[in-house]
């Protein structure tokens, strides 16, 4: 009696055959996304796919509060204030400045409310209170013994609390400010411009990155920022005019020419936040502010392009809307 042959059966052979060219398929696709991922990272200076995601997340939490419910915008937008003003003083300690934390943490809560509800005057009552805050708490710290320091860097701390106070809680609040501004005269209400402007800005990082990446080869200022090249900054200001024109008429009631104008200008804004954001993390030699948001480091690598846009787009809607 002859034995059976060893081995598996030619079917189960062909099946093995089939199920390993589709794991080695598998594996080539994802070593495929891999290597363009990092390629994109490597122009971009970061996880695209991963900042995409974390973007989303936050403009849908935005596009909801501002759509649906204004009361949870103040909550979010507030966050988003007093998380950003806690990161940047932490960087600046890092730098050698000590700002303190606790006082500009309790500044970016107070304005971002009075700015929302008081309109003006609860936004510049409330950020002076902020900044004497700050800087009587930093003053009184300078009297213990474990807080001493030069005249000097007693000046450059107090410069520097000033500053976040500035930068970050102070053009931010803009944004709660144009969000609190009732509708009247036929006009669409100030959430509708905040939501609007907050599309031009998305739209103008989309716009520079999409064209950075395809065709940028001419750095723009290569010693602020090196990954932003002049064809990023073509890209950019084109996405954002056809942006301002589509949130102009579609969302704001205002003419074709508004809309050039205010996508143009919301641009130009977000491209100076952003290289100042660039100057300031050069400045201080650190890559990110943080690493709290996955694909863009901290909230104010986030927002960089947003704070000074508020600021804007609250002027455009005071003279045109």
């Amino acid at each position: 009696m002859t034995d059976a042959p060893d081995g598996p059966s030619p079917r189960l052979s062909k099946r093995g055959r089939s199920r390993a060219e589709f794991e080695a398929s598998v594996a080539d696709f994802e070593a495929q996304v891999r290597a363009t991922n990092a390629r994109i990272e490597k122009r971009t200076g970061r996880n695209l796919p991963l900042a995409i995601g974390v973007g989303l997340v936050l403009g849908f939490g935005l596009l909801f509060s501002l759509i649906f419910l204004k009361f949870i915008f103040v909550i979010f937008a507030g966050a988003l204030l007093v998380f950003t003003a806690f990161e940047l003083a932490s960087a600046l300690r890092f730098a050698g400045r000590d700002v303190p934390r606790i006082p500009t943490v309790i500044a970016g809560l107070v304005v971002a409310p009075a700015s929302f509800f008081w309109h003006a005057n609860g936004q510049w009552l409330s950020l002076l209170a902020g900044i004497g805050l700050v800087t009587l708490w930093r003053l009184a710290e300078s009297l213990v013994k474990r807080h001493r320091s030069t005249g000097a860097d007693l000046v450059k701390d107090l410069v520097a609390g000033i500053f976040v106070q500035s930068y970050v809680v102070f053009l931010g609040s803009f944004a709660l400010l144009l969000a609190g501004q009732d509708a009247g005269g036929g006009k669409m209400g100030g959430q509708w411009w905040t939501l609007g402007f907050l599309i031009v800005v998305i739209s103008t990082d989309t716009g520079a990155y999409a064209s950075g990446l395809l065709f940028g080869k001419h750095p723009m200022a290569p010693r602020i920022s090196p990954k932003k090249t002049w064809e990023g900054f073509a890209g950019s200001m084109t996405v954002a005019a056809i942006a301002g024109i589509l949130v102009s008429t579609l969302m704001l009631g205002e003419p074709i020419w508004f809309g050039i104008i205010f996508g143009i200008v919301i641009a130009l804004a977000a491209t100076m936040g952003d290289l100042t954001e660039s100057l300031i993390k050069r400045d201080l030699g650190i890559k990110d502010i943080s690493t709290w948001l996955p694909g863009h480091g901290g909230f104010l690598d986030r927002l960089d392009s947003v704070l000074p846009s508020a600021a804007v787009a609250y002027a455009l809607y005071l003279i045109f809307g």
